[in-house]
């Protein structure tokens, strides 16, 4: 190499446009990964043959290692100019694309990529990697089985294959995929990393955290399984660990977004709420973010500015549960002397109408009317600079609407009981949902406990809860009837007792005021903390924590106990 150099060099004192000369110098610099360098001599073997394919070609690689992929996408342009049917120009195209988020135009290029040639299994497993980026995971298994059709050897494809298999809940297939990337690949870091998530998944926490460990141990630099392991580490109590963990892959990636915000998660959990606020903030920029980052043109709110005369913006950003527990802080922002706006998901409209302060509240979605500032519900912790100390803990700061609560207090059939509203599942697209949740017949030992009129609270469940529900003909199933959480706050306005999961149901109980009983997983949501039976958060709660995870029976054995002394002491109100 060094003596082709010298020969190039010489050869191009004497001809300093010589365009093959320059090219060779430029790949030269390339390999030697000196890209300034290489884009300087191919820019100049360009300038002296414009037409030249290879010259293009090498330029737009050396733009796209130097991270000038918009300069690189137009050198490819001037290559399909020239050659519409370059099959490795429409492949770059797509890897370039997919680097800029322009996904769709990356699509087509790795069509065309595939239409010229359809056995190029590059492009099946990069195309298929950015169908599981937009959440097409089944047209992203297809194009990775196409691939492993191809060259079943392909260790990198069966991985990708094992991701989107996973985000299809098919986890014995995924786990499958991985162990089979793995026997073609052993010191695949990646692939152990993406089987310990999969485990993880699966609550074998042990086994994930030895997973993470040969990942680390094989790619040193690689941030993801610290990460990964303070996730597994915080569901085995290990929160000193966890945190320890997520220090790691900050150390090696600063700016890792969802090792900020898992940290955040154990920060909060633990009760460091004054730092768990600052980390809660990096949700945002995760790969998976609830919803994006609003950028308007007015200044985000985050406590420092003064608000009186001011029109602030309020905006919901995560689930229903969230937005109701955030939702406390509405009448803070109000008493700085501003008119507040809220902008809230259409089930919550009603809810959020009645909160003290509120000046108007718009459905997401709809056009905004004129605001100063603005804030996410989430942030305003944050805002507030709140320790357990101060949380903002006056209930109800949420009420029911007096006409529906009169309507769903009639259809009530009590018979002089104890009124009892149930729910035993959520949303199961959250994460930790198999979790948090549990089916309605583990749940169900609790109708045995006492004499008394249960409501149902929670729409939806699987097909088998519904048989199961049905089976059980004293309870009154009215969340099948409601049409937004006014009609849920307005049958807990009539009941004594709320049991529930860790739902929206739990948040707006205790929003109400209402006695609330939450069973809790063994490793639950930040909010509800640790070791506590009762939560600051909500005055009217009780907590019930699993003590192994995924054990609900002792759970279910405590509640039933507990609900024959309440409904033996209470008088049943209504």
């Amino acid at each position: 190499m060094p003596g082709a150099e010298r020969a190039y060099r010489a050869f191009l004192q004497r001809e300093p446009r010589h365009g093959a000369a320059l090219h060779l110098l430029g790949l030269i610099k390339a390999q030697q990964r000196q890209f300034s360098e290489a884009h300087r001599l191919l820019s100049r073997a360009v300038e002296a043959e414009p037409n030249s394919l290879p010259g293009l070609s090498s330029l737009a690689g050396v733009l796209a290692a130097l991270g000038r992929e918009e300069e690189a996408l137009a050198i490819s342009d001037r290559i399909l100019r020239l050659k519409p049917d370059d099959v490795d120009t429409h492949y770059n195209r797509g890897l370039l694309l997919a680097r800029l988020g322009r996904s769709a135009e990356a699509l087509d290029a790795y069509g065309r990529a595939l239409r010229l040639k359809p056995d190029l299994a590059a492009a099946l497993v990069n195309r298929g990697n950015l169908l599981v980026q937009l959440g097409r995971a089944a047209a992203a298994v297809a194009d990775f089985d196409r691939a492993i059709a191809l060259n079943p050897r392909h260790a990198e494809a069966h991985n990708s294959r094992g991701v989107a298999l996973a985000e299809l809940d098919r986890r014995a297939d995924a786990l499958a995929s991985y162990d089979q990337a793995l026997a073609l690949k052993p010191d695949y870091a990646e692939a152990h990393n993406n089987r310990g998530l999969l485990l993880w998944t699966l609550n074998r926490h042990a086994e994930a955290i030895a997973e993470y460990d040969r990942a680390q141990a094989l790619k040193p630099d690689y941030a993801d399984p610290c990460n990964n392991r303070g996730l597994a580490l915080h569901d085995l109590h290990r929160y000193e660990d966890a945190l320890a963990s997520y220090g790691q892959a900050l150390a090696l990636r600063p700016d890792f977004a969802e090792a900020h915000f898992n940290q955040s998660l154990t920060q909060l959990a633990v009760g460091d709420l004054a730092a768990g606020w600052v980390s809660y903030e990096w949700r945002w920029k995760t790969r998976k973010s609830t919803a994006p980052w609003r950028d308007f043109p007015q200044p985000v709110w985050l406590g420092r500015a003064p608000l009186a005369g001011k029109t602030i913006l309020l905006h919901a950003e995560q689930g229903f549960g969230d937005t109701i527990h955030f939702a406390r802080y509405v009448p803070l922002v109000a008493a700085l002397g501003a008119s507040v706006v809220v902008e809230t998901q259409p089930a919550l409209q009603g809810l959020m109408a009645r909160l003290d302060g509120v000046s108007a509240v718009v459905e997401r979605g709809a056009a905004l009317p004129a605001f100063d500032c603005h804030c996410p519900l989430g942030s305003l912790p944050l805002a507030f600079a709140t320790e357990l100390a101060t949380i903002p803990a006056k209930v109800p700061y949420l009420a029911a609407d007096p006409a529906r609560a009169a309507h769903w207090r009639a259809r009530l059939v009590r018979g002089g009981r104890a009124a009892i509203g149930i729910a035993w599942c959520g949303n199961p697209t959250f994460r930790g949902d198999h979790n948090r949740s549990m089916a309605f017949s583990s749940f169900a030992p609790i109708l045995t406990a006492a004499d008394a009129a249960f409501v149902t609270l929670n729409p939806g469940g699987t097909a088998t809860d519904a048989s199961d529900l049905a089976a059980h003909a004293g309870i009154v199933d009215l969340a099948s009837e409601f049409h937004d959480f006014d009609d849920t706050a307005a049958v807990i306005a009539g009941l004594d007792l709320v049991v529930t999961t860790d739902t929206a149901t739990a948040h707006l109980a205790g929003a109400l005021g209402k006695p609330v009983w939450i069973l809790l997983s063994d490793s639950p949501d930040w909010r509800w903390l640790l070791d506590r039976t009762d939560c600051p958060w909500y005055p009217s709660a009780r907590l019930f924590r699993q003590a192994t995870l995924g054990d609900w029976r002792p759970v279910i054995a405590r509640v039933q106990q507990e609900l024959a002394n309440f409904v033996a002491s209470v008088a049943p109100s209504g």
